[in-house]
Parts: structure tokens; C-alpha cells; sequence
């Protein structure tokens, strides 16, 4: 788990204080944005292994912010399971999300909030696990 890199939007502060306690609490390097402008700003200077998206944002959708991070490429899509069309991204929302939202991104998984936070601390779990199977032994 240490090392493993995670992005989380989230502008409500006692979720976001909830969740990113729980992350650092199992040794993740989390990095926390509250709105679209400042995600946008951290995923331009740093790689993830996971992102955590709320879609209610003050400023714009999480919808936006993956729409813009891919059209740049600081997005990547990630081999899991060998479908090549996911992204590192786990979508949070308190709205129900549209199918068609889902099938366009192709997140990693959508928790609708309120979500259990063991169900969030498998998928940061997860994540790590694909960071180590990717990541060459070190001599």
C-alpha cells in the first residue's frame, strides 16, 4: 500500500475528512482537491493509481474534469482485467448516475453515496494491488 497514489475530489469536508483520514490511515499518499479547477491542477503534475470523483462539484462535473484530463492525457486508460477502456477512477455521487455517463467513462466502480467505507478501502486496495503486479522488482 505505501506508495500507492490517490486522488481524491470531494468538496463535502466531513466526507472528504472521513475518507482521506481512512486512506492515510492505511499508509496511501492521498492528495485531496475540493473542486474541478484544483483535480485538474494535481492531475497535470502528478500520476495516480487511483481516483476517487465525487461528480457534484462547485465548479464543474467530475464528468468534466475526466473529459478534460483525458482530452490532455493526464488520464490514462488502464489495462484491468484486460479491458483496456477503464480508467483508475472510482465515481462518487449522491445523484444517480445515467448509464450512459458510466458506459462513456468506464470508472472502475460508481458508489453511490452514502457508500461503505470498507467497500472504498477494497477498491483503494485493489488499486494497489495493480500498482505492485505492474511495477518491476526493484534489484
Amino acid at each position: 500500500m505505501p506508495g500507492t497514489r490517490i486522488l481524491l475530489v470531494e468538496d463535502d469536508e466531513v466526507l472528504r475528512d472521513l475518507v482521506g483520514r481512512n486512506l492515510l490511515a492505511r499508509s496511501y499518499d492521498v492528495s485531496v482537491a475540493i473542486d474541478a479547477e484544483s483535480a485538474l491542477a494535481l492531475l497535470r503534475t502528478t500520476t495516480f493509481d487511483l481516483i476517487f470523483l465525487d461528480i457534484n462539484l462547485p465548479d464543474q462535473t467530475g464528468w468534466d474534469i475526466l473529459r478534460t484530463a483525458r482530452k490532455e492525457g493526464y488520464i490514462h486508460p488502464q489495462d484491468i482485467n484486460g479491458d483496456l477502456e477503464k480508467l483508475p477512477v472510482v465515481v462518487l455521487s449522491a445523484v444517480r448516475v445515467s448509464p450512459g455517463r458510466l458506459a462513456e467513462f468506464h470508472p472502475v466502480a460508481y458508489l453511490p453515496k452514502p457508500f461503505p467505507m470498507e467497500a472504498l478501502l477494497r477498491l483503494a486496495a485493489e488499486a494497489s494491488q495493480r500498482k505492485e503486479a505492474h511495477t518491476p522488482p526493484t534489484s
